[in-house]
C-alpha cells in the first residue's frame, strides 16, 4: 500500500491481491487541485455504473465535494512515520495503549476468546491496532468518507490504487453500510480500526458495520488471517501479516511490541 493513512500504507500492486473491483481503472484525467473534479465525477459515474454501482451510490458520487483537508493530510503523511520506533511509540501513546489494552483484554475476555478461536489471532495485536488507529474508538474521524475516497481516486498521486476503493465505497452506499454523509478518517478509512472501503467488502464480517466494536475487531482478525497470520507462531513469524495492514517498519515494530506487552499480561 504506497500511501500512509491512519496507520496503513498500501502499494498499488496490492489492488489485485485485495481482489477489489479489478476491472476498475482511473477514470478520465486526474487532477492536482479541485478545478476538474466535477467534470471528472461525470466521467467516473459511467465507470462506476459499469462496475455495478447502483442509484444510491451514484447519487452519493454526484454530491461529493473535493476534499481539500484530505489532500493536505495526504501530502504530509510521511512525517507521521518518521524517526525511531521508540519516538513513534511515544508520539502515538504506546504506553497508554498498553495500559488500556490490558484492561480491555480482561473486561472483554469472552469476545477476544471467540475471535481467537475463529481466526487464530490473539487479542494483543487487535488491541494494539485498535488503540493505535482510533484510541480504542475515541477518534474515528470527521471527514466525509465518500468525498475523501473520491478525491484520492481523482488526485494524480495514486488514482489506480484508490479507484477500486472509490468503487467499493459507492457499493457500500448502495448496501446501506455507508451513506453520502458518513464520516471517517482523512483517507476514507472507516470504523474502529480504520478499514478502507475495498477491505470492508473483502474482510468485513457479520453486519459489516465497522463502527460496531465487535464487528471491527473480528474483521481485523479476518484481515490478518487473510494476510497469512499463523496461529500460535508469535509476532516475529507474523510480521508479514502486520505488514499487510501497514508496511511502515516503525508501525509494524510498534504494533508487535505493544501486542506482546498486552498478551504477556
Amino acid at each position: 500500500m504506497a500511501f500512509f493513512a491512519k496507520g496503513r500504507i498500501f502499494v498499488a500492486a496490492a489492488v489485485a491481491a485485495l481482489g477489489m473491483a479489478t476491472g476498475a481503472q482511473a477514470a478520465g484525467s486526474c487532477g492536482k487541485n479541485g478545478a476538474g473534479f466535477d467534470a471528472w465525477k461525470q466521467e467516473f459515474a459511467a465507470e462506476a455504473r459499469a462496475n455495478g454501482v447502483g442509484q444510491k451510490g451514484l447519487s452519493a458520487l454526484a454530491g461529493a465535494t473535493y476534499a481539500t483537508r484530505t489532500i493536505a493530510a495526504d501530502r504530509a503523511i510521511h512525517k507521521a512515520f518518521s524517526g525511531s520506533v521508540e519516538a513513534f511509540m511515544k508520539r502515538r501513546g504506546g504506553a497508554a495503549i498498553i495500559s488500556k489494552g490490558r484492561a480491555l483484554k480482561k473486561s472483554n475476555a469472552a469476545m477476544f476468546d471467540r475471535i481467537e478461536q475463529t481466526y487464530g489471532v490473539p487479542p494483543g495485536v487487535l488491541l494494539a491496532i485498535w488503540g493505535m488507529e482510533t484510541g480504542f474508538g475515541a477518534s474515528m474521524g470527521n471527514q466525509n468518507t465518500v468525498s475523501a475516497i473520491l478525491t484520492l481516486a481523482y488526485d494524480c498521486r495514486r488514482p489506480d490504487y484508490f479507484t477500486p476503493h472509490a468503487i467499493a465505497a459507492l457499493k457500500l452506499v448502495d448496501r446501506g453500510a455507508l451513506s453520502a454523509s458518513s464520516v471517517g478518517a482523512m483517507h476514507g478509512e472507516i470504523g474502529h480500526t480504520q478499514f478502507l472501503p475495498g477491505n470492508v467488502l473483502k474482510y468485513g464480517v457479520g453486519s459489516g458495520n465497522l463502527r460496531d466494536r465487535n464487528t471491527a475487531l473480528a474483521s481485523t482478525a479476518n484481515f490478518l488471517k487473510g494476510h497469512g497470520w499463523q496461529a500460535g507462531a508469535g509476532y516475529e513469524a507474523n510480521m508479514g501479516a502486520i505488514a499487510g495492514w501497514n508496511s511502515a517498519s516503525v508501525y509494524q515494530q510498534a504494533i508487535a511490541r505493544i501486542a506482546e506487552a498486552i498478551d504477556g499480561n
